[in-house]
């Protein structure tokens, strides 16, 4: 049976630091969507809260090409709203 570690240090509301058997990395962003910022990459994971429903999206992975692909209208739509959505957590989250 393998041995896990993983211990999470909030900083301030939204902001957190994520100590592992693997690594450190930090969180940023509240209940619904969150940013990691770790060794292994940028991640985006955006849920559903109570639900147990997420979804997460490599931003960007150290050594992989960097070469983007063009988004579809479609596509830049929603992601101006994801990146509002998670703006307003945020900011959300700094007056609890």
């Amino acid at each position: 049976m393998g041995f896990r570690f993983r211990k999470r240090i909030r900083i301030a509301p939204g902001l957190a630091i994520n100590i592992s058997k693997s690594g450190v990395s930090t969180s940023i962003g509240g209940k619904g969507s969150t940013i990691n910022i770790g060794k292994k990459g940028v991640k985006m994971t955006n849920g559903l809260p109570g639900t147990g429903l997420s979804h997460t999206t490599n931003l960007y992975s150290p050594g992989k090409s960097t070469v983007k692909k063009q988004l579809t209208p479609k596509q830049k739509i929603i992601r101006n709203i994801l990146f509002a959505i998670i703006v307003f957590i945020i900011i959300k989250a700094q007056y609890f």
